[in-house]
């Protein structure tokens, strides 16, 4: 059947899967899968361990998956996040459809996890296809909105190629940044984590091996929730635990 949704909300399970009252086994649940990657575990061998053990949904684990890390890498990424206001006259390269579906998700109401690392993540996923969504221009708004608060030097947009309508989502961004008399590109490339990492830019991203590779990165999405959803259901997996070995350098 065709995708007819015209928002990126919930999934009708997430209500109960990430609910108050389940969040404290899944920080439980994030802690050892961490602890798992911290000493070499590979992520699909440590999430089914601890997934098991505790008897979690495919969504949850899927929230583990997605906000998850190495505490060696969580501290790395912590100490090269470059902040807002540290962008003027900088460069700033964007992972497209990683920042804007992430608003777009949290705008329609749905799960926003903020990672180990201290990023901002959906749920949903891009899988060979993007469907513009009720959301989508003014998650787009709000993001060109945080940027242009702190004047970057120039803004290049990244949006990966072999992803269906990208090519239409390239020309409502285009269209936006005149109508907002934005000299900002927009490049329809193979494969946007590779344009990040040899952008030598701050990179806007979540996806973790951008994170690693680039000379800093942004949490774009999450900033902008920060300034213009501040409503928005953000799921913050990170145990206390966890937070002290990366804040303490204890994690390795």
């Amino acid at each position: 059947m065709p995708d007819t949704r015209t928002h990126r909300g919930p999934h009708p399970s997430d209500r109960k899967l990430f609910a108050p009252e389940s969040l404290t086994k899944l920080r439980e649940a994030m802690d050892d899968f961490c602890w798992l990657l911290t000493r070499g575990y590979g992520s699909d061998g440590a999430l089914r361990l601890v997934g098991d053990h505790f008897q979690l949904a495919e969504r949850q684990r899927t929230a583990l998956r997605r906000g998850g890390c190495s505490a060696l890498a969580a501290e790395r990424r912590r100490s090269r996040r470059v902040e807002l206001e540290d962008l003027t006259n900088q460069r700033v390269g964007i992972d497209g459809f990683n920042c804007l579906i992430t608003v777009e998700a949290a705008l329609s109401g749905g799960v926003v996890l903020r990672g180990v690392d201290g990023s901002h993540r959906d749920l949903a996923s891009v899988h060979g296809t993007y469907r513009h969504v009720s959301e989508t221009e003014t998650a787009l708004r709000y993001l060109c909105a945080t940027l242009t608060a702190v004047r970057p030097r120039a803004v290049t947009w990244y949006l990966d190629s072999p992803v269906s309508n990208s090519g239409r989502l390239a020309t409502l961004m285009r269209s936006r940044f005149e109508v907002e008399g934005l000299a900002w590109d927009v490049e329809l490339v193979k494969n946007a984590d590779r344009s990040l990492q040899e952008a030598r830019a701050v990179a806007a991203s979540s996806d973790g091996w951008v994170m690693d590779a680039s000379e800093g990165w942004l949490d774009l999405a999450g900033i902008t929730l920060l300034r213009s959803v501040p409503d928005a259901w953000v799921v913050d997996l990170g145990s206390p635990h966890m937070k002290h070995a990366i804040e303490t350098g204890n994690g390795q």
